[in-house]
């Protein structure tokens, strides 16, 4: 059984022009409209009230609506906590990405060590060390992954009864990056690290049943931990998606992202997905909208 968990979230998203906000916070409840509302029929939904989001910063912090976004994370993570204490699997629909330390916060308090599958098309690992706050503070959404694994400010790192990061670099893998073979991409210290990555392209050259067992290769080297999902809207093509904040090629088409998905939400081990950073306001037609439904449809609806 799951229960899903709504958050309208675009805090950790910059503004593309003055006066701007970003429109994922209208996300969960387009998708709802757009075939969700049918699908989790059965099943308790709620949604977290978030928020409001400001361009400007904030005393004390580098990190965009970081105060709020840390107040936004603890709600989450109780929520969390509630529905796998009642053994359900939260289904976590945003919203920007920058939700994810909540949802492993919430995992944390019920499972003890988790592990991470992070899809995304980007590797979400800006922090400190390979970034300087220039003339406006920094965006959450592209910190996510730095974030869980202990990289940034104590505002979203350090979180009450977690000793260490919310999840180890050994215990992540990074999947679909597509960038990380230019010469400018942003984040080459994530090859120092014990984050496990597979590119776009390693992806894109295995098969379905190929890249699942290399997948659980890293997560069997500790075979009782449970493990989140986290996938990004981005992980597919722009071809394909285009209404989310960076939109790029290659990506995983639907079938392959909807079987990688659905058969790791099934097992046993898995203790919840956020599903994040479609952005209704690039859809004018919804026809994004459907695509995004139909994939979180078909990876949760059944099980």
């Amino acid at each position: 059984m799951k229960k899903i968990i709504l958050v309208p979230s675009n805090l950790g998203l910059n503004p593309l022009y003055e006066g701007h906000i970003p429109g994922t916070r209208r996300a969960p409840a387009v998708l709802m409209q757009h075939g969700l509302q049918n699908t989790y029929a059965a099943y308790e939904v709620i949604s977290l009230r978030c928020p409001d989001y400001s361009p400007e910063s904030e005393p004390g912090t580098d990190i965009l609506n970081g105060h709020k976004l840390r107040h936004l994370n603890l709600r989450l993570a109780d929520e969390v906590e509630i529905a796998r204490t009642q053994k359900l699997k939260p289904v976590v629909i945003g919203g920007d990405c920058a939700i994810l330390p909540g949802a492993l916060l919430g995992s944390r308090r019920s499972e003890g060590q988790i592990a991470l599958l992070h899809i995304d098309g980007h590797s979400d690992f800006r922090h400190p060390g390979n970034w300087t706050r220039a003339s406006k503070p920094g965006a959450a959404a592209g910190m996510d992954l730095a974030l869980v694994t202990g990289r940034g400010e104590a505002l979203l790192t350090e979180w009450p009864g977690i000793d260490g990061p919310l999840v180890a670099d050994g215990a992540v893998i990074q999947l679909g990056e597509r960038e990380s073979h230019l010469e400018d991409y942003e984040w080459p210290d994530i090859a120092d690290t014990d984050i496990q990555r597979i590119t776009i392209f390693d992806a894109l050259a295995l098969s379905d049943n190929q890249l699942i067992n290399m997948i659980f290769k890293r997560l069997d080297v500790t075979p009782l931990t449970s493990f989140w999902i986290h996938l990004d809207i981005d992980i597919l093509d722009s071809g394909e998606m285009a209404a989310v904040d960076c939109p790029g090629t290659p990506g995983l088409p639907p079938d392959k992202l909807i079987y990688l998905c659905s058969t790791l939400f099934s097992h046993v081990r898995c203790c919840g997905i956020t599903v994040t950073i479609y952005d209704p306001d690039r859809d004018p037609d919804g026809t994004a909208a459907d695509l995004v439904a139909r994939i979180i449809g078909s990876i949760t609806g059944d099980i």
